[in-house]
């Protein structure tokens, strides 16, 4: 089946490069007919996201900083001038401070776990009411998580907490936003050699562990969630909300390596 997103219209919020999840999630919006426009945080971002943007057609970036709220209310107003309405958001923003995904979790630092879970998790919560604002057809808001949200994963750390907040959050929103007939859902790929992935301590490690040991012996793709990111923003996606969609080959399912990877 073919999904169609012509007349469509939504804001991707997160893309740092072509390796992006995010990035992945514009390509298949795109391909399948949708109209986008991007954020972005700072002129570094900038040149990195606007010659992207300009390859899927879309003359529409915004400055946003999600710990700003007059950045957050012009980057909806600037949208509701330009389109009226949106269908569809798409979340993959995230960020804790690098040293402290390393070590102890009971050692993360006050401060670091305020921002980690504002940036991580807030900021979702603090989009979807901006954003229900300017769907009044219903719409789709979705973000993404990890599986260090439900199990400890090495060099995770408060990221992990936040992860489980924000899939909480994920099924709340769901609750709130579904008379209005926007549906709400995370994604949860498994490793993916991305900019914020690397940034993890042994991630090479994680990334041929869940190669070698999930299911289908190879880690997800940036079509594979760029393609259920369509499923659950079409129509076709028009009963599910308040999930947690896993694309990662399976690697969740598993609580221990295949046996001709154990030592």
């Amino acid at each position: 089946m073919t999904i169609n997103m012509n007349g469509k219209r939504g804001l991707i919020m997160g893309v740092a490069n072509n390796r992006s999840i995010a990035w992945g999630i514009a390509l298949s919006m795109r391909k399948a007919g949708a109209d986008l426009a991007f954020s972005y945080q700072g002129e570094q971002l900038l040149k990195r996201v606007r010659p992207l943007a300009e390859t899927l057609e879309s003359d529409t970036l915004i400055e946003v900083d999600v710990m700003d709220d007059a950045s957050l209310d012009l980057c909806f107003s600037t949208l509701k001038e330009k389109w009226g309405k949106i269908d569809f958001l798409v979340h993959a923003i995230a960020f804790s401070d690098k040293n402290e995904l390393t070590g102890r979790v009971s050692d993360t630092s006050r401060s670091n776990f305020n921002a980690t879970m504002a940036i991580s998790c807030f900021s979702f919560i603090d989009v979807a009411r901006r954003a229900a604002k300017i769907m009044p057809d219903g719409g789709t808001l979705l973000t993404l998580t990890y599986q260090g949200s439900h199990g400890v994963t090495p060099n995770y750390n408060v990221m992990g907490i936040a992860k489980a907040a924000l899939e909480s959050a994920t099924m709340y929103l769901a609750a709130d936003l579904g008379p209005q007939q926007i549906r709400v859902n995370a994604i949860s790929p498994g490793p993916m050699k991305t900019l914020a992935g690397a940034a993890i301590s042994g991630a090479r490690q994680t990334f041929r562990y869940a190669e070698q040991n999930s299911p289908l012996r190879h880690n997800a793709t940036l079509d594979a969630v760029g393609g259920t990111a369509v499923y659950l923003a079409s129509d076709a996606g028009s009963c599910t909300t308040g999930e947690i969609i896993h694309v990662d080959s399976g690697l969740h399912t598993i609580m221990m390596p295949a046996l001709d990877n154990l030592n």
